[in-house]
């Protein structure tokens, strides 16, 4: 199902500010609880979730942003306000990871005695499993129905407060158990899952704002959906690059070099509507029509324009006093020269057996100009 962008404006926003609830009610049990309860592991797990409130609030202004519709300074929509927010939400993951591995570092290399946990934080680390689960499966579903990697990346900053909260927990329990140093432990195993998970998140997107191709199987696929349309001979130069949910694509298609210039514009519009109709992340297609594999043949960019192309014909065929009635001319650009059809109303002709004479008069006339390799005279 696609989701119109005020739709998921919407979804992105209810389930951010569940989110936003569920992470300021534990972030309060965690800190107070890991202050009063003796617990560094409870206490570093509180600062992070307060990078959840943080991120959530980047996840709210990056929807409202990336919902709007394309304008004259973003044609292509602004699809990147999301991307730059998982960026920034990798970069903080990372930046509260190494805050919570310093403090742990800290504690364990000093002499001060360590205090035991209070049973209390045990069972506030539980409820943080628990809450932050659910809220990650959620997140994540809803993520995957819109098809948002920010929303994605949110749900496993969930996640990694989950996993936290199971080492919080097993750290509490150790130290309640003699081992105090554990509790230090399992603040540091977290600060490293924390910068992991945020490290993780800020390359995928960098890699999208750096224009990074799509997958290779995906671009396989779309080559061999393109392919199998009738009049697309062959293909190259097929680009890729992801903007937010989206992706966009470019192709090189190459056709019947005599075809009308509707019908190629028709066969481009087939395959653009093949490529979004077959891949739900594919909503941009642009399609460049070749009459030739212009990577193998000559390059034509040489050769004159249209109107300056008729003047010169038109300046040689004067030795031919018929051929001032020319009429529909075509011109073929192909591997480096210029191939020239014309038609001639028999009107103008001396009957059926001058019209031999006229098309070699023609093409003798027309090669005079130095890019016409070949002509062809008609008549009606």
């Amino acid at each position: 199902m696609e989701y119109s962008l005020e739709q998921r404006k919407l979804l992105t926003r209810n389930i951010t500010l569940w989110g936003v609830l569920v992470n300021v009610l534990l972030a309060i049990a965690k800190i107070i609880g890991g202050v009063a309860g003796h617990s560094a592991a409870l206490l570093a797990d509180g600062i992070h979730s307060l990078s959840d409130l943080a991120s959530d609030g980047m996840v709210l202004v990056a929807a409202r942003h990336a919902g709007e519709d394309a304008d004259d300074d973003h044609p292509y929509g602004h699809a990147r306000f999301e991307t730059l927010a998982t960026v920034a939400l990798g970069a903080l993951l990372i930046l509260v990871g190494v805050g919570i591995a310093w403090e742990a570092v800290e504690k364990l290399l000093s002499d001060s005695v360590t205090q035991i946990p209070v049973s209390y934080t045990l069972y506030i680390a539980a409820l943080s499993i628990v809450s932050k689960e659910v809220l990650y499966h959620l997140t994540k579903r809803v993520g995957k129905r819109i098809r948002s990697k920010m929303l994605e990346a949110n749900a496993w900053h969930h996640r990694t407060d989950a996993i936290s909260s199971i080492v919080v927990l097993i750290g509490i329990a150790g130290a309640m158990q003699g081992i105090p140093e554990l509790d230090s432990y399992a603040a540091l195993v977290v600060a490293i899952m924390v910068m992991k998970i945020g490290g993780e998140l800020a390359w995928q997107s960098l890699m999208e704002l750096v224009d990074t191709a799509l997958e290779p199987e995906l671009l396989e696929q779309i080559r061999q959906k393109i392919l199998s349309i009738p009049e697309v001979r062959e293909m190259h130069m097929l680009r890729s690059r992801r903007m937010g949910h989206n992706a966009l694509v470019d192709v090189h298609i190459l056709v019947a070099p005599n075809l009308s210039v509707s019908e190629g514009h028709h066969i481009s519009e087939a395959v653009e509507r093949v490529l979004i109709g077959n891949f739900e992340e594919i909503n941009d297609v642009t399609v460049h029509i070749d009459p030739e594999d212009d990577l193998k043949k000559a390059s034509c960019e040489h050769l004159p324009l249209r109107s300056e192309l008729i003047g010169l014909l038109q300046h040689a065929w004067q030795a031919e006093p018929a051929f001032k009635a020319i009429e529909d001319i075509v011109l073929h650009y192909l591997d480096g020269s210029v191939q020239v059809e014309a038609t001639l109303p028999l009107s103008v002709t001396g009957g059926f057996d001058d019209l031999p004479r006229l098309q070699q008069r023609f093409g003798e006339l027309s090669t005079r100009v130095d890019c016409i390799e070949q002509a062809r005279l008609k008549f009606a």
